[in-house]
């Protein structure tokens, strides 16, 4: 079964509510997977980055506008990060390091808070804090042609974010392609000290800006 709702009505009274959606869905999902391949994944997110993400969301949809209500929020679900309950398999593309959002300060402060409370954990299987953070290089060959970034919400839910439109697939065959789709992008990514010296070498390119 696949559900499309358009932004403008899930948004309809601004960016709080659907933070606290998210934040719900955390709470009811101990395992989830991530492919971000552009930007960085919502969860970590700095403060000034997630504010500049969701300012273009409300000015490009033309919703009501509750940013800083909104950042807020999306701060909060952060809390899942250090509860040992849950686990997140993220993984980003390398362009996500270098798609500039705000300016090189907002870059340079987003990369830096990646080395700093992600960085020394980040490796397939890390227990403590929940996110297993690993890095697709733009050079790696990947077994499968190149998707779009989904989430995987436990077993029972991939979540796509389009132009217009929130796509929820809750159909079992379908979620087991994605899965299988993770898997090969997870064999492709690059974890560990791998990691951490693509997030060093973005932070230098936004430090020379």
């Amino acid at each position: 079964m696949t559900r499309l709702i358009p932004w403008q009505q899930r948004l309809s009274t601004g960016t709080e509510d659907i933070q606290s959606e998210v934040i719900d869905w955390y709470r009811r999902t101990r395992h989830g997977k991530a492919y971000v391949p552009t930007m960085i994944w919502g969860t970590l997110q700095t403060e000034a980055y997630a504010t500049v993400i969701l300012r273009q969301v409300v000015e490009f949809l033309g919703v009501p506008d509750d940013v800083p209500a909104g950042v807020a929020k999306r701060m909060e679900r952060q809390q899942v990060l250090y509860d040992s309950e849950y686990h997140y398999d993220v993984i980003l593309g390398e362009q996500a390091l270098y798609t500039n959002v705000g300016g090189p300060v907002v870059m340079r402060g987003q990369m830096e808070r990646l080395l700093r409370d992600i960085g020394r954990r980040c490796r397939p299987g890390a227990d403590l804090p929940s996110v297993a953070l690993g890095v697709l290089p733009t050079t790696a060959e990947v077994s499968v042609v190149p998707k779009p970034g989904f989430h995987l919400h436990g077993d029972d839910r991939a979540h796509y974010e389009l132009v217009s439109t929130g796509v929820d697939i809750t159909d079992p065959d379908e979620l087991a392609l994605h899965d299988k789709v993770f898997g090969a992008l997870r064999n492709a990514s690059s974890y560990g000290d791998a990691t951490k010296e693509l997030i060093r070498k973005a932070s230098a390119f936004w430090s020379s800006r």
